[in-house]
């Protein structure tokens, strides 16, 4: 069995979060008021929501009854619990906010990889193991973090730690639907996505009916919602697999508002 404490996901969280930090770290604290993509969000927004998900998760994964206590107050207020966090802590100084999230980040990456094997943690959504929770972290980090560079007029590359948050788009599939208050379709689903280094990803049985195709970049962007289906280059074979490209969510709690349609090549 491998050692729980070097699963790949939790050294692809680790640059990950090191990649965004460094978008941050030397910025003039004025810059933290840039607005970015997600309306009413500055990069100050941004990284304090990172810092508060964090904490979160390290509740969960450390102090489980600390954690459905903040469960419970986010339950209670759906619709405005996230932004309340973020604007709470955008407010605070930019060193205090970077120095906040790198702290919380440190402990949560310790705390994962000293999880007993096995062991599940309480979330917003459904349970999850100490691997699921870094790929939540993960997927999160990354989408977040884009919205980051568009406010500072930066492209990332894209790298292979794409693979986790592909894998995550492809299992939330019947989350996707049930978040949206349709049916589980009963038809199996095939993913063939095409990864940064020209390697195919897939997932699902290869004789499936529906099937999404198409870069892996595209699919990551449409299931963390920082693009809409039309500016991508994804094809969906049955009405099945057409209907998920609508409503596609990596991300748990409330069905998100997405992003307009922008011309094909400028997703983002």
């Amino acid at each position: 069995m491998a050692d729980p404490t070097s699963l790949p996901v939790f050294d692809d969280l680790r640059a990950e979060s090191e990649e965004l930090d460094a978008l941050v770290a030397e910025l003039e604290p004025e810059r933290w008021a840039l607005a970015t993509p997600a309306p009413g969000w500055t990069i100050a927004h941004q990284i304090a929501h990172l810092a508060w998900t964090d904490h979160s998760a390290l509740l969960a994964v450390t102090d489980e009854e600390g954690f459905r206590a903040m469960a419970e107050k986010a339950l209670a207020a759906p619709d405005s619990f996230v932004d309340e966090g973020a604007e709470e802590g955008a407010r605070t100084p930019p060193a205090e906010l970077l120095r906040r999230w790198r702290q919380g980040r440190t402990a949560l990456d310790r705390a994962l990889r000293a999880a007993p094997a096995g062991a599940r943690f309480p979330w917003y959504g459904p349970p999850m193991s100490a691997a699921s929770m870094a790929t939540a972290r993960l997927m999160e980090t990354w989408a977040h973090g884009l919205d980051v560079a568009d406010a500072l007029g930066v492209t990332r590359e894209p790298t292979d730690r794409l693979r986790h948050i592909a894998r995550l788009g492809f299992r939330t599939r019947d989350f996707a639907h049930l978040v949206h208050g349709l049916p589980v379709p009963a038809d199996p689903f095939r993913v063939e996505l095409t990864g940064p280094h020209g390697d195919v990803w897939a997932f699902g049985p290869e004789d499936a009916p529906q099937r999404v195709t198409g870069p892996a970049l595209d699919f990551c962007l449409l299931v963390t919602q920082r693009a809409h289906r039309f500016g991508l280059a994804l094809r969906a074979e049955g009405a099945g697999a057409d209907r998920w490209l609508d409503i596609a969510q990596a991300f748990a709690g409330p069905p998100g508002g997405g992003r307009p349609p922008q011309p094909k090549g400028d997703a983002r």
